[in-house]
């Protein structure tokens, strides 16, 4: 049987509430959050629990961190700690999701920047919802020597790539883009490292 959110009767409207819940994540469309629901339902009452503190723990303390705007229960992120990685390469990132991609490859020993998303007029995200700013306030602090732009293959990511390259160059700071051996149109966080790992070392400049 299949049901369509919305239209399950009064009888069950936790479990529509639960449906329409579930659709508002990426990816997640009326059959699969459907399927989704009826899990969640069928497992053990302390799976929902145990669910939802998750949810609600990581919400409370999870927040950006000051330098590379990933998510953090600390002010500072631990790669952002590490005195042992380079402070004159910064690799852009897309979403905190792309740190954990780079971070598989093992092929990188600087420090992250993440936009938190990539410039799309149609969805209503210019550079004012991205962590621009941000990036140039550390640009400005002197010690970056070069900038890999490691965002998305994707219309949008090259657009934002591109603008901020132009935003950046400036003052001998090298400015370069991931090579495009991952393939176009895929998301850097269901990549493999090895591929990852090339991308970084034949990266172009711009």
């Amino acid at each position: 049987m299949t049901f369509k959110s919305g239209n399950l009767g009064q009888g069950i409207r936790a479990l529509d509430e639960l449906i329409i819940e579930l659709k508002k994540l990426p990816g997640i469309g009326e059959k699969t959050a459907t399927r989704l629901a009826f899990f969640v339902l069928r497992q053990p009452a302390n799976f929902a629990i145990g669910l939802s503190d998750a949810i609600k723990n990581a919400r409370e303390r999870l927040n950006s961190c000051s330098q590379c705007c990933t998510f953090t229960e600390e002010s500072v992120c631990d790669i952002c700690n590490d005195s042992q990685r380079s402070n004159e390469i910064v690799c852009v990132v897309e979403e905190p999701s792309d740190v954990i991609a780079f971070e598989r490859s093992r092929q990188f020993n600087g420090k992250y920047h993440v936009l938190h998303g990539s410039l799309s007029p149609l969805d209503g995200i210019d550079e004012g919802k991205l962590k621009i700013r941000e990036l140039q306030t550390r640009i400005k602090q002197g010690l970056v020597k070069e900038v890999i732009l490691a965002t998305n293959p994707t219309v949008e990511g090259d657009t934002t790539a591109l603008y901020i390259a132009r935003l950046i160059k400036f003052n001998g700071l090298k400015v370069s883009r991931i090579a495009h051996g991952i393939p176009v149109g895929a998301e850097i966080e269901y990549l493999d490292g090895a591929t990852l790992g090339k991308a970084l070392q034949n990266r172009v400049s711009l």
